[in-house]
């Protein structure tokens, strides 16, 4: 049972999970985008980009204005594990551009009716279950014309929502909507530790008194330690290339294609399960959602994989083994086959080494009718290159 509404910018007490929605009292046929308040979000934030290239007012306006949908009052459907009063607080006292303390609805406050919005919520235990059944039961709604004026007709979102509780996100063409994230400085470590007698670290005592000159270093040490290592600048993450065969980048192409075009059945077997009734007890439903996460979660692997990767080929196919040479070797009287690939695609079971491992390394580089000893902790093995690929 849902409960509101309640005007926009006034508390909701429920303090317990559950999902909400924000809405106009009657349908609109624009947005009503406030082009001030566009500008003002485009003004703090310098990174952001539309379609790759910097934008003006106007255009930013235009691109919100392609996603409104002039039949559907509700703008935006949410949920919460913890308490859905303090999510709809946040997300209210959000500033465009702010990641805190709620950014996800954060498209509402460039409406120049906000505060004409009303907001229901209803109690769950189960929040992103029924906030993805909600939104399903909304894309339902809308009617075909409106669809398919969207940018992406299979993408029906409220007019606010941006992505789903799976990770489909709106194709907006904005990136880098928010400001970067400000992360504490990490402690610095101690470079240099100077035990002292007693009286001497508050520099009481008098070396010209016992004829003395201070040590070297003694008293301007640990400033100069620390301008040292502020000079050397924090250590930064940089991610190595992924050095793959070209036939290694085209296998994850394959795959990454693949899973792909599974999304649009998985998300149908989900809608159907979801029609079978309580989505709390619903095995179907959740088997769908399980198996979904991990599509999901290999597809962000394989475009991490081919962000990063660097296609090796061989200079010259068939003169030396180099990476991604296919070998033809004789050990111990039998003929084999084997890839010589980066320690990323490698897979014994198929053939493919690493060029990193024992025989790989000793292969990289030889001729045909080279021969190689690799010793073992079970003895020597001789390789005899006979053809290269």
């Amino acid at each position: 049972m849902a409960d509101g509404p309640v005007p926009w910018g006034r508390p909701v007490r429920h303090g317990s999970p559950g999902v909400f929605l924000f809405e106009l009292p009657t349908p609109a046929p624009s947005a009503g985008v406030d082009l001030a308040l566009v500008g003002k979000w485009l003004e703090r934030v310098p990174e952001l980009r539309l379609d790759g290239v910097r934008p003006v007012s106007k255009d930013l306006q235009a691109r919100l204005n392609r996603f409104w949908l002039p039949s559907q009052p509700v703008l935006f459907i949410g949920s919460t594990p913890g308490s859905v009063a303090g999510r709809i607080a946040a997300i209210e006292k959000t500033v465009p551009g702010d990641r805190k303390p709620a950014a996800s609805a954060f498209w509402l406050r460039f409406l120049r009716a906000v505060t004409d919005l009303r907001v229901w919520w209803a109690a769950t235990g189960a929040p992103e279950e029924y906030e993805d059944a909600l939104l399903g039961a909304f894309a339902q709604g809308v009617p075909a014309g409106e669809r398919a004026a969207l940018p992406d007709p299979e993408i029906v979102l409220p007019w606010a929502v941006l992505r789903t509780p799976d990770g489909t996100r709106k194709p907006t063409g904005i990136t880098n909507p928010l400001l970067p994230e400000v992360k504490a400085p990490e402690p610095k470590p101690v470079t240099k530790i100077v035990d002292l007698p007693e009286a001497e670290a508050d520099g009481a005592r008098d070396e010209a008194k016992r004829g003395r000159r201070p040590a070297p270093g003694r008293g301007t040490g640990r400033i100069a330690s620390a301008a040292a290592f502020a000079a050397q600048g924090s250590p930064r993450k940089v991610h190595e290339p992924l050095v793959l065969s070209p036939e290694g980048f085209a296998r994850i192409e394959a795959e990454h294609a693949s899973l792909v075009a599974q999304r649009p059945e998985v998300i149908r077997r989900i809608a159907t399960a979801r029609e079978h009734g309580d989505l709390k007890e619903n095995a179907e439903y959740h088997a769908a959602r399980e198996e979904q996460g991990f599509l999901e979660a290999r597809i962000k692997q394989l475009e991490a994989k081919l962000k990063i990767a660097v296609v090796v080929a061989p200079t010259e196919r068939g003169a030396v083994v180099g990476l991604g040479s296919r070998v033809r070797v004789e050990e111990g009287g039998e003929e084999r086959s084997v890839q010589v690939v980066s320690s990323a695609e490698a897979n014994s079971l198929e053939g493919r080494i690493s060029s990193v491992s024992p025989v790989g390394a000793a292969l990289m580089g030889r001729k045909v009718g080279d021969a190689v000893t690799i010793v073992t902790p079970g003895g020597e093995i001789r390789y005899s290159v006979l053809e290269i690929e």
